[in-house]
């Protein structure tokens, strides 16, 4: 009986190191991902080694902004494993962020990774929301200048908000080769089918709060003291 006991002990210690792993663990050196397998894992399944060359491990072009010219006034340069196959299994990924005078990266959220953001250069406001505590939902948020760092928790709400008058740029690192991307505005009421109206006018109490102030009004105290946790 004993022995059966820690027997199952020791499976249980055995699945629970594997259920708090964000991303397997290789098992060799590296694992180029072959886009070309049909082979489905979770993941990509690994090219030939004889196959796998130095560009594999290269991207290029992290030195070049991105167009900001679009409606939220900020673009994402993504380099995950969809873009750099030698990132397959290595549980690591990255972006550059360019944010236009009061560029938005809306609220989002990684289901795969917590994220830590560097701001290269200009002033942003950064912060995220816990989930649901008895005292509500918290924010977290920060005024970041250049050299400045901020972690988000994996799979909690976050945002960064250039508040400066020049362009801004972060950089920011995942501990998922695919940390995913939900962008909280577009999965509530741009979902495919959409959600139904009544299913998210009462839990949002759209028809019942009075939205009077415009994005421009909220984003324009250029003066204002923005508020930390």
């Amino acid at each position: 009986m004993a022995a059966r006991i820690t027997l199952i002990a020791a499976l249980l210690a055995l699945a629970s190191s594997h259920a708090l792993a964000f991303d397997p663990s290789p098992l060799q050196d590296f694992c180029v991902a072959d886009y070309d397998s049909n082979v489905f894992v979770n993941g990509f399944a690994c090219k030939k080694a004889k196959d796998v060359t130095a560009d594999d491990f290269y991207f290029t072009g992290l030195d070049k902004p991105a167009s900001t010219a679009n409606e939220l006034g900020a673009n994402i340069t993504l380099v995950n494993v969809e873009r750099l196959p030698g990132l397959n299994s290595l549980g690591v990924a990255m972006s550059r962020i360019d944010y236009a005078p009061f560029g938005l990266n809306p609220p989002h959220s990684h289901p795969r990774s917590s994220e830590i953001l560097h701001v290269a250069e200009g002033t942003l406001y950064a912060g995220f929301v816990t989930s649901n505590t008895e005292n509500g939902n918290l924010l977290y948020a920060k005024k970041l200048q250049k050299g400045d760092a901020f972690v988000f928790p994996r799979g909690l709400i976050h945002f960064q908000l250039n508040i400066g008058d020049t362009d801004a740029v972060a950089f920011a690192t995942f501990g998922s080769q695919s940390p995913g991307l939900v962008t909280t505005a577009n999965a509530l009421f741009g979902s495919k089918p959409p959600i139904a109206d009544y299913i998210l006018a009462q839990p949002c109490s759209l028809a019942r709060r009075p939205w009077a102030a415009s994005a421009a009004a909220v984003v324009g105290h250029r003066s204002r003291k923005w508020t930390t946790a």
